[in-house]
């Protein structure tokens, strides 16, 4: 498998990518995000739904920070991924 699913569920933001699953915080007013308009070895350029919008906004995600909190070495992690796919959007 050579891509990555992003989704959403109630206040996280989840990236699934093989058996790992990465859960952290999501801005307050998230719906759901809606496309990825570019993936770029641990930074996302994805469009997001918030309540407080009807249209969807261009939002940022860096990867990167958070694997290295969690102690994961980003290079071995995210080298495999070639796109990341929206669950649910």
């Amino acid at each position: 498998m050579d891509y990555a699913i992003l989704s959403n569920d109630s206040k996280f933001t989840i990236f699934k990518y093989g058996d790992c699953i990465i859960r952290f915080r999501a801005p307050y007013s998230l719906e759901r995000y809606t496309d990825v308009k570019e993936w770029d070895n641990g930074y996302l350029v994805v469009m997001a739904k918030y309540r407080h919008n009807i249209e969807s906004e261009e939002e940022y995600i860096d990867l990167v920070p958070i694997l290295e909190n969690l102690y994961i070495s980003p290079e071995t992690f995210l080298k495999p991924i070639k796109e990341v796919k929206i669950e649910n959007a």
